[in-house]
């Protein structure tokens, strides 16, 4: 969806389906990109001393898959304003995050975008993600 098109949304717009596969890789990866160095996010043994079956992706990866799924849903043109979430449990290694979201407020060229990322276990994550137009990179020139 292109947000030129957001004061024409209307509330209840549901996001297309997106399924991410969890495994080791991507836990280990995303922890290091984000610089998380926490070594429940990669020492199994580590993981395991703190009462966890094994390691578990981080809240930074978590705030990083949000905004790939609003930002492919919103098109280049889209700028993520404000970001609130709550973690609920764990993804670990070979579970599947299910993130389906839906438009809950249309404020100008703003939505309020209710998302939620599931696993096997219940719910991952919960947010409400404000997002709205990016400035052309006309507006702004010779600042």
């Amino acid at each position: 969806m292109n947000l030129t098109s957001l004061p024409s949304l209307t509330v209840g717009t549901v996001l297309p389906t997106l399924e991410i596969e969890i495994d080791r890789t991507t836990i280990v990866a995303t922890a290091i990109a984000s610089q998380d160095f926490e070594d429940v996010h990669h020492d199994p043994g580590k993981a395991a001393g703190r009462g966890t079956p094994d390691i578990f992706m981080s809240i930074n990866s978590t705030n990083g898959f949000l905004d790939r799924y609003l930002t492919d849903w919103a098109g280049p043109h889209s700028r993520i304003k404000k970001v609130s979430l709550r973690l609920g449990v764990p993804n670990f290694p070979g579970d599947v995050m299910t993130m389906t979201g839906e438009v809950v407020e249309v404020a100008g060229d703003e939505a309020v975008v209710a998302v939620v990322g599931r696993n096997a276990r219940g719910n991952h994550v919960t947010a409400r993600i404000v997002v709205g137009p990016h400035p052309t990179s006309n507006e702004g020139a010779g600042r």
